[in-house]
């Protein structure tokens, strides 16, 4: 089975074609609540399956939350298996939202599960964890350089927590969130026309200057909507780095589901105004 394209060329060309945005598929209890539906499988099956109809064909990034569908068990995951698939097959990239983080042969597993071609959950990108090291992702790195597929490394989260462990300053006087740009940026090096380790970093987290956001790879911004960050912030906080920005949304856009139409006219709204604020117009 051969390698697919690299991610980051493959974002790239999603991006420009259908607009610089991500949708997060949250199917959380208040939210099937707000879709009259009830909190179980079937339940979520109709959610993600409404989600996936509503955005596949025309949004570049659809990422699924792991842990909302896992905690309805082996039905849950199958019904995320289902999404990924019916999703990539739109022609939606999928950026598995699963933050895992591991040594050794478990972050090999965790890896496997995920960006292994033959997987169930086979999926375009996978969120990882590094606060075990950065070295210990070796194993998720290089099975994404062999698939074509990518990671997003938590670097600069927007929850408030998380300032005590990514603002903290090491022995060579970088912040711990700055260490794992400048890894991703060695990670990047030479891809051409983007590379594909990109980092998640907080849109709600307003002056990055003292940060290089420039580490030739994509920046997963979650915060855009309901967070209180706005597609117009996206300048303000990436700098220069903007236009490689990948705004996440969630229920800035489900909330107008059940109703098809109107998922993918929210979807639409966000996706013009990321793209006028990171062209300037």
């Amino acid at each position: 089975m051969s390698p697919l394209e690299p991610f980051g060329a493959r974002l790239r060309r999603a991006m420009d074609e259908r607009g610089p945005l991500c949708v997060g598929i949250d199917p959380h209890a208040s939210l099937l609540a707000e879709w009259g539906l009830n909190d179980d499988v079937t339940g979520l099956e109709r959610f993600s399956r409404t989600v996936v109809e509503a955005m596949a064909d025309r949004i570049a990034v659809l990422k699924p939350q792991s842990a909302f569908f896992e905690r309805f068990g082996s039905r849950g995951v199958a019904v995320l298996e289902k999404s990924v698939e019916e999703a990539r097959a739109a022609g939606a990239l999928v950026v598995m939202d699963a933050k895992r983080g591991d040594i050794g042969s478990t972050m090999t597993a965790y890896a496997e599960s995920f960006l292994r071609k033959d997987s169930p959950l086979f999926s375009d990108a996978l969120t990882v964890s590094p606060y075990l090291g950065y070295g210990s992702l070796s194993p998720a790195v290089a099975l994404a350089r062999e698939n074509g597929t990518g990671l997003f490394v938590l670097a600069l989260t927007s929850n408030p927590e998380g300032g005590e462990v990514q603002h903290a300053i090491r022995a060579d006087g970088r912040t711990v969130g700055a260490t794992m740009l400048a890894h991703l940026a060695v990670e990047n090096a030479g891809e051409e026309p983007l590379g594909s380790f990109g980092a998640v970093v907080g849109a709600t987290l307003g002056d990055l200057s003292t940060y290089d956001l420039d580490i030739n790879g994509p920046l997963l911004a979650p915060g855009i909507g309901a967070q209180g960050a706005t597609p117009a912030d996206l300048p303000r906080v990436f700098g220069a780095a903007v236009r490689n920005v990948v705004p996440n949304v969630s229920r800035g856009v489900l909330r107008h589901g059940p109703d098809v139409v109107a998922l993918r006219e929210a979807a639409s709204r966000f996706a013009d105004e990321v793209r006028a604020a990171v062209s300037g117009n």
